[in-house]
């Protein structure tokens, strides 16, 4: 009898054991946080690669209290609508660039102007520390994580060699946004488009050419058609993208999961303009495999092709005292930095 009454007790105690050890797990469940993350570069990308080691450093660090799904590719969000997307809740988390939605985002355009760019490792530092420094009102809608900011986008053409300025003129570059004004300041022909298209484009001869990052040549393949690099280093620009998270998401999360992330995030500034340099070092050397020539352009070449672009700066100024913005202060902080650190 006694032994029965052991037995019963033990069924007991191993189903209340099992009740508890389901309640603890639905409740574990119910505790973890999930979100989304949106980028339009797909897998096979590096960028794509590094953003979702963040979300998996993420989930590490907060062992697990937080889960993101990564979306590469546009499969949630293509880019141009990234940043309304993150601010709609479409994504909790975004990747893109503001020159995708140019016009947006005006204060923010200095970073993007031809101010002679040499690494996108000090592209991107100059990135956060303008918005450091500014703030600017036009990213209030979201928490910015981080922002990014490729190499030196410069002169890649398919037959033609481009040694000074005269060479370039009534070239038809493939050029979009900012970069198209640059092109067509220089003498070119800018012809817009997306990077997308510029393969077929170049192989079908509609553009001589494109202005564009080293690290192009290998990811989007233009080695096949691309036969030399002007390293127009005195008119570089680069292309001010972001990593950004939607502000009802970002403002309802634990102040302790916040504060791993903001750490995560200084960590991934420096993570990813090591990459934006280490892309484009990688991609010279496969492009000089390849037989492609790199131009280096001599310093009074190079400063001829810095002074073309200056009436650029002047009319970013402009612009923005009719907008009642710092401009002419957002462009000193710029040159003032890049002078520092390059």
């Amino acid at each position: 009898m006694n032994h029965l009454k052991t037995h019963g007790i033990g069924i007991l105690f191993t189903a209340f054991l099992i009740i508890n050890i389901i309640i603890f797990s639905a409740h574990a469940q119910e505790n973890v946080i999930n979100m989304n993350y949106a980028h339009f570069m797909p897998t096979v990308t590096k960028q794509a690669q590094l953003a979702e080691q963040w979300c998996k450093e993420v989930e590490k660090r907060t062992n697990g209290r937080v889960k993101i799904k990564f979306y590469p590719g546009s499969t949630l969000i293509n880019a141009p609508l990234m940043y309304d997307g993150v601010v709609k809740g479409i994504a909790d988390i975004g990747w893109s660039f503001l020159a995708y939605t140019r016009g947006k985002f005006p204060l923010s355009e200095v970073v993007d102007l031809p101010l002679g760019y040499k690494s996108g490792y000090v592209a991107t530092k100059l990135a956060n520390e303008f918005y450091k420094q500014f703030k600017p009102k036009e990213l209030d809608d979201v928490k910015v994580m981080y922002l990014h900011a490729h190499g030196p986008g410069i002169l890649l053409t398919a037959k033609k060699p481009v040694h000074k300025l005269e060479d370039l003129k009534g070239m038809k570059i493939r050029a979009t946004g900012l970069s198209a004004k640059i092109v067509e300041t220089l003498g070119g022909a800018p012809v817009g488009m997306p990077i997308s298209d510029a393969y077929d484009t170049l192989r079908t001869g509609v553009v001589e050419g494109i202005s564009v990052t080293v690290e192009a040549l290998q990811q989007w393949k233009l080695a096949d058609y691309i036969k030399y690099v002007t390293e127009n280093y005195g008119s570089a620009y680069t292309t001010t993208g972001f990593c950004i998270m939607n502000k009802k998401k970002w403002n309802s999360l634990p102040s302790d999961i916040q504060k791993i992330i903001e750490d995560i995030n200084k960590e991934w500034i420096e993570k990813t303009d090591q990459l934006w340099d280490q892309l484009d070092k990688e991609d010279k050397v496969f492009a000089e495999n390849k037989g492609i020539k790199f131009i280096s352009l001599s310093k009074e070449e190079d400063e001829k092709w810095a002074s073309k672009v200056r009436p650029i700066l002047d009319a970013y100024v402009k612009s923005m005292e009719t907008k009642n913005l710092p401009g002419d202060k957002a462009l000193k902080f710029c040159i003032d930095f890049l002078n520092k650190n390059q």
